[in-house]
């Protein structure tokens, strides 16, 4: 799909796998957005709150939708989104985010978004609103 003028509604946009989640993905976005929440970054500190081990921050997930859209901001941009945490993102998961279109209103686009894990389990629901120029 080269232009999203050209998708049609109940179509997708190409999925996108994120690499695996490191440690160090999750030590940046701490810098990056000031959550320095140790259940992110140190296991010890994560498993006394009863967690398996470190999560990555919800917002790091949420975040990565934008790479869905990636492609197409000579075209326009994301006017609002709205989601829901489903999950958790744990180090190494390999997660697949994707977008259906649901909606197409003139200049608008409504799509449906989630990413999920490499079983298949849904971490992150929601819904973008993308204006084309």
């Amino acid at each position: 799909m080269s232009t999203l003028t050209q998708l049609q509604v109940g179509e997708s946009l190409p999925e996108v796998q994120l690499s695996p989640v490191s440690r160090m993905d999750l030590i940046k976005y701490s810098g990056a957005s000031g959550d320095f929440n140790p259940i992110h970054t140190i296991d010890d500190e994560a498993k006394k709150v009863g967690l398996p081990g470190i999560i990555a921050h919800g917002m790091w997930t949420m975040g990565n939708l934008a790479k869905l859209f990636s492609s197409y901001y000579e075209e326009g941009f994301i006017q609002d989104y709205s989601i829901r945490f489903k999950g958790m993102v744990f180090l190494n998961d390999v997660i697949t985010l994707k977008a259906n279109l649901k909606e197409k209103q003139g200049q608008i686009l409504k799509f449906a978004v989630q990413a999920v894990n490499q079983q298949g389990n849904e971490v992150l629901k929601g819904k973008i609103v993308y204006y084309q120029y």
